[in-house]
């Protein structure tokens, strides 16, 4: 890891939490009010957007990082012009609410934008086997690219989950990456989602004093699902190990779209039924969900995810043994059940 590195993870960290402090005030005298209704996880009006520190202080660190030689610009390209579009409409759906058509529309520019930046999905490894998809593997990345910043979307509901998801597969990858063998960038990049959720974790964490809002969630699924398409290009089972990592949101955001389309219900209608709702209301405490949450990224989907790197053509299997457990921990929970 490069001196540019280890200064801008630290800087982006202090620069998101001051300013967070900022939107934070801001937000309170313009009145930037999340208020609550029948179908909130909060009881009382609190300021929202300050995801857009996030935002700031990654892009920024990613252009300083690609300008310093430390980031590849095809990677800065695909994280900063694709980030921004999502984050723009993010911060316009959190002052008023855009339609769904306009928000797919974007997401799917800036999935197709970042895909074209990293030159396609690599070759994926599947057993022994090296396997290329060619073009239905790059539709397939720009699906999920548009998965990934949606669901992060529907998983911040509660205090400090989302951040903290962010801050544990930011962290976790970067290791992974590293001792997989990856080059600095990755790494970097992952580490920059990181400290910057982090600085932004401090105001966030249960009782939050301020929400990410979309701004923040849906720009911090898309850096996630693009980091993880750059470290394909030298990995070939790095997206089974980012998936593995995020298999808490993967899972309980997947059964629960699922289970609710299955009813005939919307997918895009507003709803209190994820896994972590359920128990946020059970519980009584939005910090034991989201410590509960650290927890199983720590001890169960982190060592399965460093097997998978260890054991590259074990990767799918592996995919499979760690993520069929959550899913059925998250349905016994009551993932997508009639609230």
């Amino acid at each position: 890891m490069s001196a540019w590195t280890i200064i801008a993870v630290v800087g982006a960290t202090a620069a998101s939490y001051f300013l967070t402090m900022q939107v934070y005030r801001y937000a309170l005298k313009a009145q930037w009010l999340d208020l609550p209704n029948t179908r909130s996880s909060h009881v009382r009006p609190t300021p929202r957007g300050g995801g857009i520190s996030i935002v700031v202080v990654s892009l920024l660190g990613v252009l300083a990082l690609a300008t310093w030689g430390a980031i590849d610009w095809s990677l800065a390209m695909a994280l900063t012009g694709g980030g921004a579009a999502v984050a723009f409409i993010g911060f316009l759906d959190d002052r008023r609410s855009t339609s769904v058509r306009v928000r797919m529309g974007v997401h799917t520019a800036a999935a197709v934008w970042s895909v074209f930046w990293l030159g396609g999905l690599a070759p994926m490894q599947v057993g022994e086997q090296l396997v290329d998809l060619g073009v239905l593997g790059d539709l397939l990345a720009v699906i999920a690219i548009i998965w990934t910043l949606n669901l992060f979307n529907f998983m911040d509901g509660i205090d400090g989950i989302a951040g903290s998801e962010a801050a544990f597969m930011g962290t976790a990858g970067a290791i992974l990456a590293w001792l997989g063998g990856a080059p600095g960038a990755v790494c970097a990049a992952a580490l920059l989602i990181a400290a910057a959720s982090l600085g932004f974790l401090a105001w966030n964490w249960p009782p939050a004093k301020i929400f990410m809002g979309d701004v923040g969630s849906g720009y911090l699924g898309f850096a996630v699902a693009v980091v993880a398409l750059a470290q394909q290009r030298h990995n070939p089972e790095a997206v089974f190990v980012w998936l593995i990592l995020g298999g808490l949101f993967f899972c309980d955001a997947t059964a629960t779209l699922v289970r609710r389309v299955l009813r005939g219900q919307r997918a895009s209608e507003a709803h209190r039924s994820h896994a972590y709702q359920w128990l946020s209301r059970r519980w009584g405490s939005h910090r034991k969900v989201t410590l509960t949450a650290l927890l199983v990224n720590v001890i169960w989907l982190l060592p399965c995810a460093a097997l998978a790197t260890f054991y590259p053509r074990w990767a799918g299997w592996l995919v499979l043994g760690a993520l069929v457990p959550i899913t059925l921990a998250v349905l016994k929970v009551g993932a997508g059940r009639d609230s």
